[in-house]
């Protein structure tokens, strides 16, 4: 099962760091991964494979969402299915 990880907000050392190390301690692996700046806007989509994760959606929601507050950030995940059905044209 896949999900889709994004984040959203001001540039700032240590976000890739923070979401992948989440990922890891929770046995998500990470299959592709696209970030850019524009200016100071940083945004990330990290495609993630949770077959085989240690926490439910709800729960990787709840600590993503931690992440995000802490670090002024919009992050959310949600499965690969329902991003695709939002980002159809």
């Amino acid at each position: 099962m896949r999900a889709v990880i994004t984040v959203i907000g001001s540039d700032a050392v240590g976000i890739i760091a923070r979401v992948s190390d989440l990922c890891s301690k929770k046995n998500i692996n990470i299959l592709d991964i696209t970030q850019s700046v524009l200016r100071d806007l940083f945004a990330m989509i990290m495609l993630v494979d949770i077959s085989e994760a240690t926490a439910s959606i709800p729960e990787l929601k709840e600590a993503l969402a931690a992440i995000g507050e802490e670090m002024h950030l919009s992050v959310h995940i949600m499965h690969e299915d329902i991003f695709n059905s939002m980002h159809r044209i």
